[in-house]
């Protein structure tokens, strides 16, 4: 590939200057994407609701409560469960929106009037990347000469927001409210199947399952994460159960 090719007709300082405020040299640096958030928001809920479930029935197998009346206990318990996730999870997203779009207002405004202050920190920023001499000020004259394009390296190399990170709020919804009702239904069934090990033995597959699915999207070690979760997970079931069984039936 010829060096022309390379850079499409442009100079290689307006060439890099542009991959900068893409945050395409930021994001070369690192192998493997990061969870977008609906899948991410998904993974949490689905582990999260697992993990409640599980505690509540290390109450349950101690407490006196008919097996029969379990699945009905686990199913009016996870409704609410799913409805504070699905919730939760739009309003921590219109939250984070509220804030970008704040953040976004005033930078615009400081760059319409104190355009010398930011071709400084513009600078600065870029000098601490490495840049000097002319090769800095031919940087820093390129994107000062976009509006839009410092407002867009300004938020995200001054600080430090992705603006592509951020999705809408109902999408973030819907994947935390999904994710819980997979882990409520796939609990609920193996409590069907098997009414005495049924919830654990659930409650654990999606534990896994989750660590696997973001492990393996975000190109992580596979085994560490779902042994982590896993023993965090245990250790907090049975910290449960015997301190419920030290204090009501001791």
């Amino acid at each position: 590939m010829s060096e022309d090719s390379h850079f499409t007709g442009k100079t290689p300082v307006r060439h890099v200057a542009e991959k900068l405020a893409e945050g395409k040299l930021s994001a070369a640096e690192v192998h493997g994407a990061e969870l977008p958030g609906y899948l991410s928001a998904g993974t949490d809920a689905a582990r999260e609701t697992a993990v409640v479930l599980l505690l509540l029935s290390a109450i349950m197998v101690s407490a006196p409560i008919p097996p029969h009346h379990w699945t009905l206990l686990l199913l009016i318990f996870s409704l609410g469960l799913v409805i504070w996730k699905f919730g939760r999870s739009a309003w921590l997203g219109g939250s984070r929106i509220e804030r970008l779009h704040r953040v976004v207002k005033q930078e615009k405004w400081e760059i319409e009037h104190n355009r010398e202050q930011e071709k400084y920190e513009l600078k600065e920023l870029y000098a601490a990347k490495g840049f000097e001499g002319k090769l800095l000020e031919q940087v820093v004259d390129v994107l000062m000469a976009d509006g839009d394009r410092l407002l867009k390296v300004m938020v995200e190399e001054e600080l430090g927001l992705k603006l592509e990170s951020y999705e809408h709020p109902l999408k973030q919804a819907c994947g935390a409210g999904i994710g819980a009702i997979i882990a409520v239904c796939t609990i609920l069934l193996c409590q069907w199947i098997n009414p005495h090990y049924g919830v654990m033995i659930g409650a654990f597959t999606i534990i896994a399952g989750a660590s696997t699915l973001s492990a393996n999207y975000e190109e992580n070690r596979v085994i560490p994460a779902v042994i982590w979760t896993t023993g965090l997970a245990i250790l907090a079931y049975t910290w449960v159960y015997f301190l419920y069984d030290f204090f009501f039936k001791g």
